[in-house]
């Protein structure tokens, strides 16, 4: 089994715009001296965290005083944190709040005669204004070819009206500390549209309207969701604040699974049709690295320290890894049957395989194999949490656990939801996971630290992926 190490071509991306817009760092410790936590989107909206929205204009010509400082305001005399409608610092950067008039448009402030800096001045050419904006006559200059929404598009998101689906009786739902001020955004096998719920509701609050069936989907930082989706060569980048698509990241060939590396700031996207893994920069959302790879990937797995990355070529039944770290050398692990999922902990590779219900268990370093142990039917998705491996198995809808220090199973736990269980998701900072069920329209909550079942909620639709961010405040439409 052991192969030579083979060097991955690595192709830089240089598709990052011209027109993208870093708001420059002395603007940015200026203004979280008055506002901390301010969020600096990264197409360059300002957004305080009360969320009252800045739009940056950038002079033409780039000055850089000794010391930074505000030259003028609009109403005049007012410092940053009275949040004036204009602000022009001395190396001629405007930014302008984003307002609402007598009528409810979005608007900011009207000059009889702009000043200079604001008539060349321009805002930034890939920014998602506030939906409906109008600027006035005047200073139309400040736009540029920057498209702006009119106050008629929908945007993404829509009103839903589910039928209720078989639940298993269940009429009830169970709220947890752990879930509180929590938002669960849901794909299912019969929508195309990512539905938006509370963990206290069975039924969607509302859904984001999607133009094809959602491959994967992942948060980032609580304020974005990236989406793939079939037959669509983009990666969606969804603002939460305000449920709007902010960015579609082109590349030249359907991209599938995504997996985030949050200390990072790296998502890795596969394209399986490319024989490609892409990297996305999650500070700018913008593609900065091709690695290509051997084979047809999938079965996306980043190990813990995100050193290594796995897949499962669906072509050839090889698994490989590739050394993050190590100038992307790739590895190739072996040849197993009907990889369900990869596991990486102890410098141990965990696979299972979906139709032989059994778990194979890989020396990293040698490629040896160490054991083999059989499942229960079905495994079909496994999470590490501590030094543990919970391996959920779908025809009967159990969690085993692994003890990772020994190798063998201590538990089973019986998850009795009747239905086809399909992924196992842990909330990020919690001892809590959600185990999704695509036949039963149900998603069961899990105690990680306790081995247990706590709850098993009903839901409106069937469950194919979950993510689950903090509830955030919205930005006014």
């Amino acid at each position: 089994m052991k192969k030579l190490l083979i060097c991955l071509g690595i192709m830089m991306i240089t598709a990052v715009s011209a027109n993208a817009a870093k708001i420059p760092d002395n603007i940015q410790t200026y203004v979280n001296k008055d506002f901390p936590q301010t969020n600096f989107r990264f197409d360059g909206v300002i957004i305080l965290p009360d969320n009252t929205i800045y739009l940056p204009l950038f002079p033409a010509k780039i000055i850089n005083p000794e010391t930074l400082q505000i030259k003028t305001t609009y109403p005049a005399g007012k410092t940053l944190a009275d949040k004036p409608n204009v602000v022009i610092f001395n190396n001629d950067f405007v930014l302008l709040k984003v307002l609402t008039d007598t009528k409810g448009n979005k608007t900011v402030y009207r000059f009889a005669n702009p000043p200079m800096e604001i008539r060349t001045g321009l805002l930034p050419q890939d920014m998602l204004v506030p939906k409906g904006l109008q600027i006035p006559d005047n200073m139309k200059g400040i736009i540029g070819n920057l498209e702006i929404k009119t106050a008629t598009d929908p945007g993404i998101k829509v009103q839903v009206t589910p039928k209720n689906t078989n639940s298993g009786g269940l009429k009830t739902l169970t709220t947890l500390p752990q879930l509180k001020n929590k938002t669960f955004y849901v794909a299912s096998p019969y929508s195309k549209n990512i539905q938006v719920f509370n963990q206290a509701t069975k039924t969607p609050d509302y859904a984001l309207a999607q133009k094809n069936v959602p491959i994967s989907m992942k948060a980032y930082d609580n304020k974005f969701l990236l989406v793939t989706s079939y037959d669509k060569p983009s990666i969606d980048v969804i603002s939460l604040a305000d449920d709007q698509i902010i960015k579609q990241i082109y590349i030249k060939t359907q991209p599938d699974e995504i997996v985030i590396d949050k200390n990072k700031k790296i998502a890795y996207v596969s394209s399986a049709e490319d024989s490609s893994i892409y990297m996305v920069n999650l500070e700018t959302m913008t593609l900065f690295r091709q690695i290509k790879i051997t084979g047809m990937c999938e079965k996306l797995t980043l190990s813990e320290d995100g050193s290594k990355l796995f897949y499962y070529d669906k072509k050839t039944r090889d698994i490989w890894a590739i050394e993050l770290d190590n100038d992307y050398l790739l590895k190739e692990i072996g040849k197993f049957p009907n990889v369900s999922k990869i596991a990486f902990i102890n410098d141990k590779i965990y696979i299972t395989s979906r139709t032989k219900n059994h778990l194979a268990i890989i020396d990293y370093k040698t490629i040896g194999l160490i054991a083999e142990t059989e499942t229960s039917d079905k495994p079909v998705d496994m999470l590490v949490f501590h030094d543990k491996l919970y391996i959920l198995c779908a025809t009967d809808n159990i969690i085993e656990i692994l003890d990772t220090t020994t190798d063998a199973i201590t538990d089973k736990i019986y998850l009795s939801t009747y239905g086809f269980s399909t992924k196992i998701y842990h909330i990020d900072g919690t001892n809590i996971a959600l185990i999704t069920d695509t036949k039963a329209s149900t998603y069961t909550i899990f105690d990680l630290g306790a081995k247990k079942v706590i709850a098993t909620n009903p839901i409106d639709i069937p469950v194919s992926s979950i993510v689950v961010t903090d509830k955030i405040k919205k930005i006014n439409k």
